[in-house]
């Protein structure tokens, strides 16, 4: 089978590569093993000095790795100049902050002493998307390195030079081979990875097809796992709040990345008493999204990551249609070569429509008008998912109540659900579990031992 590079902006095939033998993977793992013996051995020191280079290499090559990002899923080009900074930043944190949050934590037991001392725990498989190819693989890869670990990475199959570029970035570090490695497989190999008893843990960031396969992998060999899943972040706006601006945030929520963001604004919640205004605001500048080369700066929607993903939002448009959504703007694909399809607001969602219950991953918004903030707290938690969410108050203490009953991992308070290193991110329900980022993320796949001190006096 061969991976490919395809430009969605044409949908020409740019670059082919073959995926790895068999026999390739099982020498990468063997390596992999054979590095981390002397890896987990090194100072905090020297693996933040590699951490730091990989970053200051990545910052030095912004140009060229945004320009890849944008040519293999379709990234407008400042947002992929944006993820590369964010992404540098993410791995200086974990460079400069991984030793204290790894120090030994002291406990305070009825007799003795005790401490939690925190190793890691071998080779890592992660399994990662296309929607942020650096970002996504730098808050899996960074803290575990400087943990002690050592990761392989199975990158999404439609960005193989952004995977290529992230190994080169290592190797240019001159990190031991196997402390870093790359590996061009398909999704179904990587879950008969799991099985790989020299494999020692599983993150997956991707569809929930993807992560129920790892999950089912991981439980049935007793490995740990973590899983980011999909996300139908509701973007509640209550009559206090400032209008434009959160027509504004809307905007930013709901087409950041193209719309192909697990926390994008997806569901737009309004008061009834400022319904009507929002909504107006809101379809206006829907209107006047400029569509078009995400090379080009004056870009404002670019395409999706591939054709099947335009056809895949068409079609749940498409479907919730025929179930009795309307159609307030767009609903279609563009008329024109790539795979792009026209900014979208659905209103008329009920239980029983697609697009109700399933997360639309591009730039689609439903409108959702409702009478009061208990029914939209009530809207906001019917759904499988549990990833982000947002409220817009003017009364920061009312949107904290409102936050505290929303049943996600995150929920921001007059800004959509967004992410930075030192903010924990990570979802409930079928949003998966565990945490990436912040200290949390560097505690996920470490041993945490108890270490007790006795005196030969104390009770048993």
């Amino acid at each position: 089978m061969s991976i490919q590079t395809i430009n969605p902006a044409t949908n020409k095939v740019v670059q082919t590569f073959e995926e790895m033998t068999a026999s390739a993977v099982d020498k990468a793992i063997t390596v992999a093993v054979a590095t981390y013996t002397a890896w987990r051995k090194t100072s905090y020191e020297q693996r933040a000095a590699l951490l730091h280079k990989v970053a200051s290499l990545m910052r030095g090559q912004r140009d060229r790795l945004a320009r890849l990002i944008t040519l293999e899923m379709g990234k407008l080009i400042a947002q992929a100049y944006g993820e590369i900074d964010l992404s540098a930043d993410i791995i200086d944190y974990y460079a400069t902050n991984g030793e204290q949050f790894l120090t030994d934590k002291p406990l305070q037991p009825e007799y003795g002493k005790a401490f939690i001392r925190y190793s890691p725990i071998g080779v890592l498989l992660g399994v990662e998307p296309w929607n942020f190819p650096f970002y996504q693989v730098a808050r899996f890869a960074a803290p575990n390195i400087m943990a002690g670990n050592v990761v392989l990475v199975k990158h999404a199959s439609i960005v193989p030079q952004c995977a290529i570029a992230i190994e080169d970035l290592f190797r240019e570090a001159n990190a031991p081979a196997g402390v870093y490695t790359n590996l061009l497989i398909s999704g179904k190999r990587a879950s008969a990875l799991v099985a790989d008893n020299r494999i020692k843990g599983v993150s997956l960031t991707g569809s929930e097809e993807a992560g129920a396969s790892i999950a089912m992998e991981a439980g049935k060999y007793l490995k740990k796992s973590v899983l980011e899943l999909g996300g139908n972040d509701a973007f509640i706006v209550l009559e206090d709040a400032d209008i434009d601006k959160a027509v504004e945030w809307a905007m930013v929520g709901r087409l950041n990345n193209n719309g192909e963001c697990c926390v994008a604004s997806k569901r737009i919640i309004v008061v009834e008493p400022v319904a009507d205004e929002f909504l107006r605001k809101f379809k206006e500048k829907f209107t006047q999204v400029k569509v078009g080369d995400p090379m080009d700066p004056a870009t404002e929607l670019g395409p999706l990551s591939s054709e099947a993903a335009a056809v895949q939002l068409a079609d749940q448009v498409a479907r919730s249609v025929a179930q009795g959504a309307t159609v307030l703007v767009g609903g279609k694909r563009c008329d024109r070569e790539g795979a792009f399809m026209q900014p979208t607001i659905l209103t008329d969602l009920r239980p029983g429509i697609a697009a109700y219950h399933e997360e639309l991953f591009g730039p689609v918004a439903s409108f959702y008008r409702v009478k009061d903030e208990a029914a939209a707290i009530a809207l906001a938690n019917d759904s499988d998912f549990g990833l982000g969410g947002s409220v817009f108050t003017q009364d920061i203490e009312r949107g904290k109540r409102v936050a505290d009953q929303i049943d996600t991992g995150m929920v921001f308070i007059n800004h959509p659900t967004w992410t930075q290193a030192d903010l924990p991110f990570g979802g409930t329900k079928r949003s998966g579990y565990g945490r990436e980022l912040s200290e949390l993320g560097i505690e996920e796949f470490v041993n945490k031992k108890l270490i007790r001190i006795s005196e030969l006096t104390d009770p048993f």
